[in-house]
């Protein structure tokens, strides 16, 4: 159950939609050149209770459910990505494995320090050579009496360079392939053994960092393993609840940000005037603003449904991937179309719209990427036709 009623929730979301409007947009400019959110900003976040959204209140967590996070997503992603980005790995998956497996020890342990800010979180799965093939990781944890021992690099990790707390997927049993033998093991920032890359030039969502994670014989005991030592070998399955939610999650995002670009996009249609009359006019770019809105209305129905039925305890795998696939997928052209009727100026970084289309471009890659999702989807299909 929610902390936040029908009465009181929508004051939480007015209060988060002024911050977003008053206090944030106006830095996102100073973000994208200095590719840092401000200090002062963070802190701002941590007194709303930001970070602990997702959390149960019994461990200093706002505990939305998942209609009302998906809600606060989407308005957060109507500004920059670096903003949410701050704070969202507390809410989900730098969370979401303690908050669903963790033994009681471990949430006492982190939940507190994630609810509050004080810790940061991270989600370790991508490799070098293990991306849309997540169960072909080659992260080991050897066990050596109470310990284990881990190698290894994780690759494109977002908030590496300021998290405290990993999450990371490592392969526990090498015997067994596939997804079978990996466990997901909590490591602190200050084990030794654990290094950080560099923060990675990035196309889009600058002030946003990621990075490698990279593994030198750290040294963990076996109690770090989410869930326990009984959890061992059950990471795989722990991750895919976590995505499933994650995806449904990046839909809701890809939502946010669709709906910033069709409100510049025909704000600047209203206002530009050619050939005596405002561009809004011609059925050409009507026909732009039509299908972005319709998509726009579509996706939010496809992740609605999604996150009802998650919510409800169902398996969602087929439905989270249809609504981030086609909820990033719709995010693309949209943001194509914001541009295209923005002209030249859309082009240039006078304009938001510039650094929108570019942070737009993400959400088809991570947490699956589309050809991916397409298999999901497709697999899922025909087993339904195989009997």
């Amino acid at each position: 159950m929610s902390a936040f009623d029908q009465e009181t929730f929508p004051q939480l979301l007015d209060a988060v939609d002024r911050f977003i409007r008053q206090r944030l947009m106006p830095l996102e400019r100073q973000v994208e050149e200095r590719e840092e959110v401000p200090p002062e900003v963070i802190a701002e976040m941590q007194e709303m209770g930001l970070f602990g959204l997702g959390i149960p209140e019994a461990y200093g967590g706002c505990e939305l459910d998942l209609m009302q996070e998906l809600q606060v997503q989407m308005a957060f992603s109507y500004t920059s990505p670096a903003f949410r980005l701050v704070f969202w790995p507390n809410v989900g998956i730098g969370s979401k494995g303690i908050v669903l497996a963790g033994t009681e020890e471990q949430k006492r342990k982190y939940l507190p320090g994630l609810a509050t800010g004080e810790l940061r979180a991270a989600f370790c799965l991508t490799e070098p050579d293990a991306g849309s093939d997540a169960a072909s990781l080659k992260t080991r944890a050897e066990r050596d009496g109470d310990m284990l021992v881990i190698n290894g690099t994780k690759r494109f990790i977002t908030n590496a360079t300021r998290a405290h707390v990993f999450t990371v997927m490592a392969r526990t049993d090498p015997a067994r392939k596939g997804a079978d033998g990996i466990s997901a093991i909590v490591v602190e920032r200050d084990t030794p053994g654990l290094h950080i890359g560099k923060a990675e030039k990035k196309m889009g969502q600058r002030g946003s960092p990621i990075g490698d994670v990279i593994f030198e014989n750290v040294r963990v005991p076996v109690s770090n393993v989410i869930g326990g030592e009984a959890a061992l070998g059950q990471g795989f399955r722990i991750a895919m609840q976590v995505l499933d939610g994650g995806r449904i999650s990046v839909a809701a995002s890809a939502l946010g940000m669709a709906r910033r670009l069709i409100d510049e996009a025909a704000r600047y249609a209203v206002q530009r005037r050619q050939f005596g009359q405002p561009i809004a006019q011609f059925q050409l770019i009507q026909a732009m603003l039509a299908d972005s809105e319709t998509e726009y209305l579509a996706g939010h129905a496809l992740v609605m449904q999604a996150a009802q039925a998650l919510q409800r305890g169902e398996d969602v795998r087929t439905q989270a991937a249809a609504a981030k696939y086609f909820c990033s997928e719709a995010l693309s052209r949209i943001a194509d179309r914001a541009l295209q009727i923005h002209g030249g100026s859309g082009y240039v970084a006078e304009h938001h719209v510039e650094r929108l289309y570019r942070d737009a471009r993400a959400l088809r890659i991570y947490e699956g990427t589309s050809q991916v999702l397409q298999l999901v989807i497709a697999r899922a299909m025909l087993k339904r036709y195989e009997d």
